[in-house]
């Protein structure tokens, strides 16, 4: 049985998502792309391959080697960002299997020393047998994930289960004739309404659901994650671990250990980790002339046209928001912004601003760092030297 190493081939355009994690962490739907191929492969995997940058902290989070492979004579490497890996794969050795539009592997059963030129160099040896794949595989761009969203989180509940779980009870109200699974030591309020007409719904262990809340499948919530009172969680969302939302949500990924505790709109969007939206921020997910939003990842980057007509907001790890925020369509919020002004936050916020009436500066690093402590202590976590030390490299790169 050949041994599995995913890596990040750094081909990815995320923005500041990928600023403190590697492309196959990233939450594409209930699980990140990593756990979709876990998934596929559960025995097989026997490392992980990432950019040099995140090598010590990716090692810090992940319980197997990070850039050194075995002594395999023969491994599978599989790429991170292959949206919807096929466990019915089977590549001879020395054959890969390429996107055809772009060039990017997707998967390749290679020697050993033609996987170090891989990772090393990204590129595949003259030897080395391709066949192309006509329809796009990989996740490139954020756009891509958030077209995706509606099969990726029904397909990654339909094949998950959780622990002793089960489905609501009669004093719940549910609707719909999809799944719906309950983990035993999940807690349901009263008055809860459970609509599976579009899709299956999953709460984890140790979530919390609330009086009067309505969950809309397909959709997942994390564990140790709390549905507030009242709150309206439209289809096509994914709330990672230990987050609290409230208000309306629909069709947006929660990386985890953020916050939305109150009333106001968030559709469509990509929320990173350690993110505190203010009471009654709200978002536009759609333009007034109903076309295609076009989206600039980087400040300095080309606006590009997304081809959706619903895209609402990326918004970055430890980024915040004041009470009443607007958040305009096709906007990015960089890493560590702090948005505390009555005009809207700008369309792609630079990493680290300081954003309030009196205009724009930078974030100061030392006054940034001590209330990401405060923000991590509250979920009794302290950030690793490893995790510092990228914080601060980013900081470094892009702050103002």
């Amino acid at each position: 049985m050949t041994r599995i190493i995913i890596f990040d081939d750094d081909h990815g355009c995320f923005g500041p998502m990928t600023d403190m994690r590697a492309a196959f962490e990233l939450r594409t739907g209930m699980l990140s792309t990593a756990e979709r191929i876990v998934s596929r492969w559960p025995s097989q995997i026997a490392g992980y391959w990432v950019p040099s940058r995140l090598g010590a902290l990716i090692a810090d989070r992940i319980d197997q080697p990070v850039n050194a492979l075995p002594d395999d004579d023969t491994l599978l490497c599989i790429n991170g960002r292959w949206a919807m890996p096929d466990a019915s794969l089977k590549l001879d050795s020395g054959h890969a299997l390429v996107e055809a539009e772009t060039g990017h592997v997707i998967a390749a059963q290679l020697k050993r020393v033609d996987a170090e030129r891989l990772f090393n160099e990204g590129e595949l040896l003259q030897h080395i047998t391709i066949s192309q794949h006509t329809d796009r595989a990989l996740y490139r761009y954020p756009w891509h994930i958030h077209s995706m969203i509606d099969t990726t989180i029904a397909d990654d509940i339909l094949t998950t289960r959780v622990l002793d779980a089960k489905v609501p009870e009669q004093s719940d109200i549910v609707v719909g004739d999809h799944p719906i699974e309950i983990h035993s030591r999940a807690r349901i309020m009263p008055h809860v309404v459970f609509d599976a007409t579009l899709g299956p719904i999953i709460i984890d262990d140790c979530a919390t659901v609330r009086p009067g809340a309505v969950i809309c499948g397909p959709c997942a919530i994390g564990k140790h994650s709390t549905i507030m009172d009242h709150a309206t969680i439209k289809p096509n969302t994914a709330i990672g671990p230990h987050c609290k939302v409230g208000g309306e949500v629909g069709t947006t990924i929660f990386q985890g250990y953020s916050n939305k505790s109150h009333d106001g709109h968030l559709g469509d969007s990509w929320v990173g980790e350690w993110v505190n939206f203010g009471a009654g921020t709200t978002n536009s997910n759609l333009l007034n002339t109903y076309g295609d939003v076009a989206m600039r990842l980087e400040p300095s980057g080309q606006r590009q046209r997304t081809g959706l007509t619903f895209l609402g907001c990326i918004v970055g790890d430890h980024a915040k928001f004041a009470i009443g925020t607007r958040i305009m369509t096709g906007s990015v919020i960089g890493t560590g912004a702090m948005i505390a002004s009555t005009a809207p936050a700008p369309i792609t916020t630079k990493r680290f601003a300081w954003i309030t009436d009196d205009g724009e500066r930078t974030y100061r690093w030392d006054k940034f760092l001590d209330v990401a402590r405060a923000m991590m202590g509250r979920r009794r976590l302290e950030p690793s030297d490893a995790y510092i030390a990228l914080l601060r490299e980013v900081f470094d790169a892009h702050a103002v």
